[in-house]
């Protein structure tokens, strides 16, 4: 692989042993997927933010790294953490956590990171340019950058991110190649999508069909808002691997269908109707009871739109007494909420707003049966397709009027 004369100097550790290390990462990466050289980058979103992934031995490593000097070069935002520290206790996240979380978090931020702990980045001040090359961690952050946004990225782990943020430098292979962003396959949808549940729908059928191939979806709708789409990436990208998709006159790269094909026939073309939508619905729903307890709405995180609609639902109402909502945000919407008087609205309802953590990057195994949790209810594809695995909890998926009448009747109908 082609290195630059700097670039040679910080893997021979002219630049500090942080640097070295960091570069000895990238190399080894590079080359292993058959990159030619490195691409310089400002832009780093970090997947490895919460302790329930770096535990005891990713927390040192990161401290290591800024013990022997490391600083970052680029902007870095940060992914969910374990932990909210306004209410951690309350919620029912372990002390163990949060001490680990704050030693995490603070070496993250001593190198120079925004600590926003959010897996919506792009709404909170690190939103992607057209073409510009990145390394994000988060799969549906990854997929919302490449789609909506027409930004250069793949999925980054921890450690290669900490690397690209020490360097300002990322192996050019996968979709930072324009070869590798054109469509596979053509989906062509038959069926209306009317809110973000439906486009979660839709991208949890598209993902169990694409693995990790992009796929180009024709018949949706010119507009959708940013929910939706923010719901249909993070979709895509846990039934599936994709990393990418291309939505005919609605997504940058793919103002025509020989666009985002890049003049090629696609290998395959898929129907998505109102059968096959009914069957993804009922896929997701594995609780076969109208048992509700544990209701999640923000995943991916919420936005001030998401949060205003779950605070007109429940405006002069009460929630069940036995049922826990959960809304998670990032800390920026949550701010933007609280002076709107939506988190008011909700808290005197009985929900709880969640900031900086959510059910997959919080120990919801230790959560979920300490509070007596049997089930999971929600309006978010990603969270009804993991959960039954992840937290052992059967799920009801449906849209948010549906959720939130299931929250204030307490049954699931």
């Amino acid at each position: 692989m082609y290195l630059t004369e700097e670039e040679t100097r910080m893997l021979n550790g002219d630049r500090g042993d942080a640097v070295k290390k960091a570069m000895e990462i990238l190399v080894a990466l590079g080359e292993s997927f058959g990159a030619k050289r490195l691409v310089p980058i400002n832009n780093v979103h970090m997947a490895g933010s919460s302790v329930l992934v770096a535990e005891e031995a990713g927390t040192r490593f990161v401290e290591d790294i800024r013990t022997q000097g490391g600083t970052f070069v680029t902007n870095v935002t940060t992914n969910p953490t374990a932990v909210d520290p306004t209410q951690w206790q309350k919620i029912g996240i372990p002390e163990s956590d949060s001490i680990l979380q704050t030693r995490l978090t603070d070496a993250y931020a001593g190198m120079g990171a925004n600590t926003c702990n959010t897996c919506i980045p792009y709404l909170v001040g690190n939103t992607p340019r057209f073409g510009e090359h990145m390394a994000w961690g988060e799969s549906s952050a990854v997929v919302y950058a490449n789609s909506v946004c027409g930004a250069r990225t793949n999925r980054e782990g921890g450690p290669s991110g900490l690397a690209s943020a020490l360097t300002g430098r990322t192996p050019e292979y996968g979709f930072h190649l324009s070869e590798n962003r054109h469509g596979k396959f053509l989906i062509k949808v038959e069926t209306p999508l009317n809110d973000m549940t439906d486009y979660g729908t839709l991208g949890c059928f598209a993902g169990k069909i694409a693995g990790q191939d992009t796929p180009v979806f024709t018949g949706v709708p010119a507009s959708p808002t940013l929910e939706q789409v923010k719901a249909l990436s993070a979709a895509l990208a846990s039934s599936g691997a994709v990393s990418m998709f291309h939505a005919v006159g609605v997504t940058p790269e793919a103002p025509s269908l020989e666009a985002a094909f890049g003049g090629k026939e696609p290998e395959k073309v898929v129907v998505f109707d109102l059968a096959e939508k009914q069957k993804v619905e009922a896929f997701l729903n594995k609780e076969t009871s109208d048992r509700v307890d544990w209701i999640q709405i923000g995943c991916p995180n919420a936005s001030v739109q998401e949060i205003r609609e779950v605070a007109q639902a429940l405006e002069g109402k009460k929630i069940h007494p036995d049922i826990t909502l959960w809304v998670t945000t990032a800390g920026g919407m949550y701010a933007m909420a609280e002076r709107m008087g939506y988190i008011k609205t909700i808290e005197d309802a009985g929900g709880v707003i969640v900031r900086e953590t959510c059910p997959f990057l919080a120990r919801s195994r230790v959560i979920a049966p300490n509070k007596g949790f049997k089930t999971l209810t929600t309006n978010s594809a990603k969270m009804a397709f993991y959960a039954p695995g992840q937290f052992g909890l059967p799920t009801h998926y449906g849209n948010l009027d549906r959720v939130m009448q299931a929250a204030i009747d307490g049954v699931w109908r």
